[in-house]
């Protein structure tokens, strides 16, 4: 899964590097070393104005509410969808459908379980820090939720997939990655055959991965501390 990340680019270089506008929902959130679920956090969306299609910056809540929850606390467990199942899942099927979205992150982090030896008590998992040269956009869905106060909220998820090779002794699942070349057609607001085509698992490729300080385990700590090496055996 992926359940904490670090994001610092500014929304200047956000737009620049995704070739994107401010969106009306946009709120300037700062760098967050420890991005956790319920948290504000920048996310791309297309969106088509008076004809016109394009990319814009906005600001949502992490943790998709379904535009059909009575409670919006059902988001604290929607920080995730499974590529597998995202487009049966009723939670997820109309976002899957017409609303997907990049979440950029610096990257993300993942907790691995050092093996256990048997009569002994497990050792404490050790975070690691999983990122790529000029950070990774992440794929993911977004999804408007109505309050009884008729104010709007917007939420997001991210897409996991099986982790594959040495990543996946960190953790059995990682999030799916947009290449550049395939951001249009994972933004795209009409259907086409399938979505899941335009990404690839997070542990394929160029990604590099190291361990942390367990710091990042309270998601009160907060800096680029948290994202620095350390030795592990």
């Amino acid at each position: 899964m992926c359940g904490r990340y670090a994001t610092s680019r500014t929304s200047a270089a956000l737009l620049d590097d995704f070739g994107a506008t401010l969106g009306d929902l946009f709120v300037e959130t700062g760098a967050d070393f420890n991005m956790a679920p319920t948290k504000r956090a920048p996310i791309v969306v297309g969106r088509t104005d008076e004809g016109v299609w394009r990319r814009e910056l906005v600001t949502a809540k992490w943790g998709l509410v379904p535009s059909w929850a009575k409670d919006p606390a059902i988001g604290n467990k929607m920080i995730n969808a499974r590529s597998e199942t995202v487009a049966q899942k009723p939670s997820f099927r109309s976002a899957f459908a017409k609303r997907r979205a990049i979440v950029p992150v610096d990257g993300y982090y993942e907790w691995y379980q050092p093996d256990v030896v048997a009569g002994q008590k497990p050792p404490p998992k050790q975070p690691f820090f999983i990122s790529s040269p000029g950070g990774l956009a992440l794929a993911g869905l977004y999804e408007f939720w109505k309050d009884p106060a008729a104010e709007w909220l917007l939420t997001f998820t991210i897409l996991t997939t099986s982790a594959e090779g040495d990543d996946g002794r960190i953790h059995d699942r990682a999030p799916l990655l947009v290449s550049p070349t395939q951001v249009d057609q994972w933004l795209a607001t009409e259907p086409w055959p399938d979505p899941l085509d335009a990404l690839t698992p997070a542990t394929v490729g160029t990604i590099s991965a190291w361990p942390v300080s367990t710091a990042v385990n309270n998601v009160r700590n907060n800096g680029p501390e948290l994202i620095a090496p350390i030795p592990f055996a």
